[in-house]
């Protein structure tokens, strides 16, 4: 316990938070308040640990804590698709495809969308990260646009549906969907898990890890592989999480004092999971649905994110 106080002290504020979103004001009704609040905090869980999994292991394969793995057009992609959804199939149509439908249609493009970049750009051997992040945000502006382009073809009706969807919701989430995001994500963790040594090692420094013995051009492109899993069921499961990951991972390295992914993975889930839970909390009892979770999440960690810049432009 002397060893990582600071995940101990995060765990049992996750928690008490936990306990308090369930029961507050629920009255004890296990008949349909507290199970439809268990399945939003399922929703939490898994888009929290998805989020801060993905983050924190991008920053340590592009040596930047200013990038998130938005910046490859996961979430330009799931964009799109939602758009060209309502101009195919209307809210009607939509709603017939029903939510278990969309998300896996989403996850499904979005893993394939990743395995066509990392195939034209990391295969044959090439392991050119800088040029997969910049083909990446060249890809964000062009799908962005696209979007735009296919929401200037819908109704007003539809486009108020396609708002929602962009935005950060835990109530879009069903029973399916959720067991299918679990096993989703329990099957990278044990993945990812078995090469974590390897990543700590990673942080020292493309060189230093190879003249060390490890393979970095296949640790990049299976973390890569695992990252496009997460952003993918996270993004399909409770939508666009924008700045969020940048706010997680730097607090998460402020917390811990450390790299080592041992400690980092499991404080930064933490982190996210508190963040959304204080969210929702807020958007229930304080702003008593007026606002979104989305909206108070960007305007905490867009104003970390401005404030970081400042502060390496100071340093610079």
């Amino acid at each position: 316990m002397k060893k990582y106080p600071v995940f101990f002290v995060t765990a049992v504020c996750l928690v008490a938070l936990m306990l308090l979103f369930i029961f507050w004001g629920a009255g004890m009704n296990f008949d349909y308040i507290i199970p439809k609040r268990l399945e939003r905090l399922a929703a939490i869980v898994i888009g929290g640990v998805c989020v801060a999994l993905a983050s924190i292991v991008f920053q340590t394969l592009v040596d930047n804590r200013i990038l998130t793995p938005s910046i490859m057009g996961y979430e330009a992609v799931y964009l799109m698709w939602q758009a060209i959804l309502l101009l195919l199939l209307g809210v009607q149509g939509l709603s017939l495809f029903g939510i278990a439908g969309n998300f896996v249609s989403s996850a499904v493009l979005v893993l394939l969308y990743s395995w066509m970049i990392h195939r034209w750009l990391l295969g044959n051997g090439r392991n050119d990260v800088y040029r997969l992040l910049l083909v990446g945000l060249v890809l964000t502006m062009v799908l962005g646009t696209f979007t735009q382009f296919v929401q200037l073809r819908i109704s007003p009706g539809e486009f108020s549906v396609f708002q929602g969807l962009s935005y950060t919701s835990f109530n879009r989430a069903s029973s399916g969907t959720l067991l299918y995001a679990c096993a989703a994500v329990v099957c990278v963790c044990f993945l990812g898990y078995r090469y974590l040594p390897e990543l700590d090692v990673l942080t020292l420094g493309r060189e230093q890890a190879l003249s060390l013995g490890v393979n970095e051009p296949a640790l990049v492109r299976l973390y890569l592989a695992l990252i496009a899993i997460l952003v993918a069921v996270s993004t399909s499961l409770i939508g666009p999480t924008a700045f969020l990951g940048i706010f997680i991972a730097n607090m998460t390295y402020a917390l811990t004092r450390s790299r080592r992914h041992s400690l980092t993975l499991p404080v930064g889930c933490a982190l996210a999971i508190a963040l959304f839970l204080l969210a929702q909390l807020f958007v229930e009892h304080l702003f008593n649905y007026k606002t979104t979770v989305s909206i108070l999440v960007n305007l905490v960690c867009g104003a970390y994110f401005l404030m970081l810049m400042v502060r390496v432009r100071a340093v610079l």
